[in-house]
């Protein structure tokens, strides 16, 4: 009996502990929540499946529960993944959302760099120069200081530099 609760329980430590170190993907608890969801059900089920003290959708539902609720609670400065993969690509290529993210943060960048914020390049990726580069704007402009490129935020500097 003992050696058939260890069985059951290695399995279901693991199963937990998982997706608390991937259920990270996002920027919103929603986000977060689904790919916590996702990633601890895939996880659960391989685990149930290699062991006999787990049924596949024993370790499947338990996973996806435990990751859910993990991802929902953390946030991207906790642990960050990036964002999942359906916000960054369709079928391989950029999508149009995401192609309007690049052009947003590449604006966002230029600006900052004129108003002597060092963002980086233009480039529309976002990185650490960045994300810095963003904050230390916000909190000078008495602006929300999150980090992110918004449509908000690129007005705010487009009526700094004069342009609006």
């Amino acid at each position: 009996m003992f050696r058939r609760l260890q069985l059951v329980r290695a399995p279901l430590v693991v199963a937990l502990a998982a997706p608390l170190a991937l259920g990270a993907c996002g920027s919103t608890p929603e986000e977060r929540g689904v790919t916590g969801a996702g990633i601890g059900a895939g996880t659960g089920a391989v685990i149930g499946a290699l062991t006999g003290g787990l049924s596949i959708a024993g370790g499947a539902l338990i996973g996806a529960v435990a990751g859910g609720g993990i991802g929902a609670l953390t946030t991207k400065d906790q642990i960050n993944l990036g964002e999942p993969v359906w916000k960054t690509k369709s079928g391989g290529t950029q999508s149009s959302a995401a192609a309007s993210d690049h052009t947003l943060v590449a604006d966002i960048q230029r600006d900052l760099g004129k108003l002597g914020y060092a963002a980086g390049p233009a480039d529309g990726k976002m990185g650490p120069a960045t994300d810095d580069a963003i904050r230390r704007y916000q909190g000078d402009n008495s602006l929300l200081v999150d980090g992110r490129p918004s449509a908000e935020l690129r007005k705010h500097l487009e009526a700094k530099l004069g342009k609006a």
